[in-house]
């Protein structure tokens, strides 16, 4: 979780400190929380969250991938936001536990980040 003294948005955070953290949409519904931060060691960025959503207590979550631009830290609320209608996660590209994509995968990454409308890092 995110210090609890800090408010300010920090610069640096371990990938430890933000796996459980909620994530909500601009209008403050839950959408889950952050399951996984995904490196990409080759080009040197964090290329996803994996977010958790939906099921009752952890049971039947589906998960998916969300491009890391997209979301925005809420350091004064301790969570991140991503500004997405909840109809929009639920009907995104998703994974189950048992069965991730490859997230090494262009063609998979392209598509996931013009869902989000985000624009691939490693094009730019």
């Amino acid at each position: 979780m995110l210090n609890e003294q800090d408010t300010a948005r920090p610069a640096v955070l371990s990938a430890s400190s933000v796996i459980g953290d909620a994530v909500v949409n601009a209008a403050g519904d839950s959408l889950g929380k952050i399951e996984e931060v995904m490196l990409d060691i080759d080009d040197d960025h964090i290329a996803y969250a994996v977010l958790s959503f939906g099921g009752l207590f952890g049971i039947g979550d589906k998960l998916f991938a969300i491009p890391w631009d997209a979301l925005e830290l809420d350091p004064e609320n301790k969570r991140f936001v991503l500004d997405v209608p909840r109809e929009k996660l639920e009907a995104a590209p998703g994974f189950d536990k048992s069965d991730w994509p490859d997230f090494a995968d262009r063609s998979f990454a392209t598509e996931l980040y013009d869902y989000y409308g985000s624009e691939p890092y490693w094009k730019g």
